[in-house]
């Protein structure tokens, strides 16, 4: 398994993604190579031990130095997947299949198009956000830098993997064909997943915002959206989690940033309280914040993208067009003004969707899909 980074060492949902694959995989009694990477200089022989198994073999990288001229990104990955390759090129007979996520399998792939004796290889990008709607010109630009090479990936790649909706007709358009394509949706683990929804607070609608203070989440859209309703004299209440810069953030006593928030039971905690949350993304994959929101309870305001919704519909939510202003604040006004009992129900619909999705019933897929693979190799 070659991977960009796994949580805790990077945070972010690509990552979290690969900690519950690994997880998935070494719990079911696979055996497991490992590579990951870290973008800061601290020194790999020192790491914490996150995988306590003999099935598991760990193997940490430094991911190549940021450069400052445009493209950086797309050299640097390019330059960590030869790393990965040299560090596997060897030992290919030893492995059944090659899980490879974003770019870490780049080298690898174009060898074996060479005539490379190599067991099959998956790719999984998380959300082909650069094939989704961008929130800015400068992001536009970005995302036309990567496009050929993800393109290219994907279609050399023997098979590519999809969290499904959107993001398998995304695929799809790239040309690869459907029995190539293997839907695996996200997951949670189900400690995560709370009995029953907590009890709703008679005086106002708690409201939640989880994630990075970053364009493609629509934080900006987002406050536009409290603003207009703190304006219009609406009470409600809102917790952010994650790392929100001082000048992003809005005053007001209603409001609560609580920084990154690493600590399990402290997420539990504030999503507990919370009864709505809000995922005004312009591009996405299947995200973990939905999933864990979800798992506490939440009914959600989404951006229909990616594959939201295979997790969002009327019954626990709303599913935006788009994550404009004037949108979200629509969104959030209908949950400010929707009778109690009306919220439970969405709620507890949240409770009993997410329970498809747990662990304990995606892993069972998940190895029965890799065992066709590896069979239909042999």
């Amino acid at each position: 398994m070659l991977t960009d980074g796994i949580t805790p060492f990077v945070i972010g949902g690509m990552q979290k993604h690969s900690y519950l694959i690994a997880k998935q995989l070494i719990d079911s009694g696979v055996e497991l190579e490992l590579h990951h990477c870290l973008y800061r200089k601290e020194p790999l022989d020192q790491l914490e031990v996150i995988f306590d198994s003999e099935l598991v073999k760990f193997f940490s990288h430094h991911f190549p130095v940021k450069g400052i001229l445009p493209g950086h990104y797309i050299r640097n990955s390019y330059k960590y997947s030869v790393l990965l390759f040299e560090q596997i090129k060897k030992r290919l007979d030893k492995f059944d299949f090659i899980y490879t996520k974003g770019f870490t399998g780049w080298k690898l792939i174009k060898e074996k198009r060479k005539g490379l004796k190599c067991p099959p290889i998956g790719v999984k990008f998380h959300g082909y956000e650069m094939f989704q709607k961008a929130a800015s010109l400068k992001v536009n630009a970005e995302h036309l830098l990567l496009r050929s090479s993800v393109s290219w990936i994907t279609k050399n790649a023997d098979y590519v993997f999809s969290y499904g909706g959107g993001l398998t007709r995304i695929i799809k358009n790239l040309g690869v064909q459907e029995e190539n394509i293997v839907e695996i949706s996200g997951g949670i683990e189900s400690s995560f997943v709370r009995d029953q929804i907590q009890n709703l607070s008679a005086e106002y609608v708690h409201f939640c915002f989880v994630g990075r203070n970053e364009r493609r989440k629509g934080i900006t859209e987002l406050n536009h959206a409290i603003a207009q309703l703190i304006t219009s004299n609406n009470y409600f209440k809102f917790d952010f989690i994650g790392p929100i810069e001082d000048k992003h953030k809005i005053l007001s006593d209603n409001i609560r940033y609580h920084g990154e928030v690493n600590s399990i039971e402290t997420k539990k905690n504030i999503l507990d309280s919370c009864d709505v949350l809000v995922c005004p993304s312009y591009s996405e994959g299947m995200p973990n914040v939905i999933l864990e929101a979800m798992a506490r309870g939440c009914a959600i305001i989404a951006t229909n993208v990616g594959a939201v919704n295979l997790l969002v519909s009327t019954q626990n939510g709303i599913l935006l067009d788009e994550p404009s202003p004037k949108l979200i604040a629509n969104a959030m006004l209908s949950f400010i003004k929707m009778p109690s009992n009306n919220l439970e129900d969405l709620k507890r619909h949240s409770l009993m969707v997410i329970k498809k999705f747990t662990w304990d019933n995606k892993k069972a897929e998940l190895l029965q899909k890799l065992n066709i693979i590896v069979n239909g190799f042999n």
